[in-house]
């Protein structure tokens, strides 16, 4: 009998390790059949160094910083914001606004959550050049300015019973020095009197200056109007007539906790009963997000953020713009291609009608048979040609590629812009801004006096179609994210198209009139105009 009982209590034993190896094992497979959980939050979500704030992509994991010219970039101390538990350089753990790192060479900052994960960021600084005199960026009270740098005007809308007596400024320059009068202007410090504009003068390393006027208008008593919006930096798209608000996330982008940036000229702004903080709530945009906005006098409006993602593989934007021959060519032109020696060129230059002679800076090495040229400054297999080469078919192959860049133009201009939150984006200012593929229409001039980032997939295409110049500040990139290729970007351009020095560009320029590149400024792309090219120790690398 007691051997029986011994042989019950064992076998008692046995049955409950194996309903409880069978609980766990029926708890993974539970686990397995739900949504995988988000990784612990490891974002750096705003960067600056000495006030100069960093753009941030965050697709690619990449802040870049322009600082002014004649700082000492080996001793900077970065201002940051962090979702993760701790931040890294090496070994050494960073404090926002005390740890000191060298930036002479990119530096990787990593980011761990609180489960161990971490993840990298990899922080770029950019000296600006010594006549390098921008502000760049500007804010009063957390409400972003619309910098119009062609007329070096700043326009500033306020909400509804704001006090302008005593505003304070957050702004970035390139420049050495800041002076509103005889008063030198620290970011986040001074204060001045908005009731009429103010002049800020920023003075370059080379002592020149340049002059912006700010303007601060105060909303009106009834304004509750969301004017910006953004989610990680991907600017969403705003419908003021229907009151939506779309947003095209990467694809794996996780919608369950993500933070706007924002700006309203109304009195207030909520998701349901909770009170919204530009850069701060996050909300869950599994479904459309209704925001209210409450004006001055208490009357609201509401507007519908939806968020998508993209799909793996999507392509978005418009069908491609066909080069033809013209594709031969990294560098194509009608009157002159000149360089400032030593440009860097991959791909092949040509120029017709016009003739050798306005092939300058090449020193042009001539072939045995006079069917094109070499040159130390175009890689090989790259060849120089002009219409007056008479061996072989040159002559007539410039022509039809000159004649499949002119079509080319055509065609670009007369696509029609995918909407109207695609049509004079920015008034033509483009700051700090990130656009999703698709057809963008200025009537007028373009600047970009920041950097600019193209967010979309290897097979997405932008066409950016200006009716004016188009102008991009010294010492600033043009950015791709998400897998964005410069082969399926457009530049369709009727004025003069100028790039600051140490600039990199991004994209094939169809130019009806000159190209100017300044000094170590830089392209992945082509330049196709139809009078000249002129180049500055540039860097051309066809796509």
């Amino acid at each position: 009998m007691k051997k029986s009982n011994g042989f019950s209590k064992l076998w008692f034993l046995v049955l409950l390790l194996v309903t409880f190896v069978a609980g766990c094992a029926g708890n993974d497979n539970n686990t397995g059949n739900n949504a995988v959980a988000p990784d612990s939050p490891k974002a750096i979500t705003a960067f600056s160094l000495s006030g100069s704030g960093g753009t941030m992509d965050e697709t690619a994991k990449t802040i870049a910083v322009t600082v002014p010219n004649g700082t000492n970039v080996s001793a900077l101390v970065a201002t940051f914001t962090t979702t993760g538990a701790e931040v890294k350089v090496g070994t050494a753990l960073q404090t926002s606004g005390a740890t000191t790192n060298n930036f002479t060479n990119p530096v990787a900052y990593t980011v761990t959550a609180a489960d161990g994960t971490p993840v990298t960021y990899t922080v770029t600084v950019t000296v600006a050049p010594v006549s390098a005199k921008a502000i760049t960026a500007y804010s009063l009270a957390g409400v972003s300015g619309t910098v119009n740098e062609a007329a070096k005007t700043i326009a500033v809308t306020m909400p509804n019973g704001t006090s302008v007596a005593a505003l304070v400024a957050t702004f970035t320059t390139t420049g050495a020095g800041v002076t509103v009068g005889s008063a030198v202007q620290t970011s986040g410090s001074a204060a001045n009197n908005f009731t009429a504009p103010v002049v800020y003068t920023v003075t370059a390393a080379d002592g020149s200056v340049a002059t912006y006027t700010v303007t601060v208008t105060v909303a009106a008593n009834s304004a509750r109007a969301i004017t910006a919006y953004s989610i990680a930096g991907v600017a969403g798209t705003i419908n003021e007539s229907a009151k939506t608000i779309a947003v095209t996330m990467p694809n794996g982008t996780n919608v369950t906790a993500l933070v706007a940036t924002f700006t309203t000229t109304g009195a207030a702004m909520k998701v349901g009963a909770v009170a919204q903080t530009s850069g701060t709530t996050a909300n869950n945009f599994t479904a459309p997000v209704a925001y209210t906005v409450s004006s001055a006098d208490g009357t609201t409006v509401t507007y519908a953020v939806t968020v998508t993602v993209a799909a793996t593989g999507t392509t978005q934007g418009p069908a491609p713009v066909l080069l033809g021959s013209a594709a031969n060519y990294a560098i194509l032109a009608k009157t002159a291609v000149a360089t400032v020696p030593n440009s860097v060129v991959t791909g092949n230059v040509g120029l017709s009608p016009a003739s050798r002679a306005y092939l300058t800076g090449w020193s042009l090495i001539n072939e045995p048979t006079d069917t094109f040229f070499t040159s130390a400054q175009v890689a090989a297999p790259g060849k120089l040609s002009a219409a007056d080469n008479v061996g072989g078919t040159t002559s007539s192959a410039l022509t039809t590629a000159v004649h499949n860049m002119e079509t080319a133009y055509t065609d670009a201009a007369g696509r029609t812009a995918t909407s109207a939150a695609t049509t004079n984006v920015g008034g033509g200012t483009l700051t700090g801004l990130t656009l999703t593929p698709g057809v963008y229409q200025w009537g007028s001039a373009v600047t970009i006096p920041t950097n600019l980032t193209l967010n979309g997939s290897a097979t997405d295409v932008w066409i950016f179609k200006v009716a004016g110049t188009l102008t991009m500040a010294a010492a600033r990139n043009v950015i791709l994210s998400g897998g964005a290729q410069a082969r399926n970007i457009f530049w369709q351009v009727a004025g003069a198209v100028t790039v600051g020095a140490n600039t990199h560009f991004e994209g094939i320029i169809l130019g009806q009139t000159a190209i100017t590149f300044g000094n170590l400024a830089s392209i992945n792309g082509r330049l196709l105009a139809q009078t000249a090219i002129n180049l500055d120790a540039t860097t051309v690398t066809q796509p």
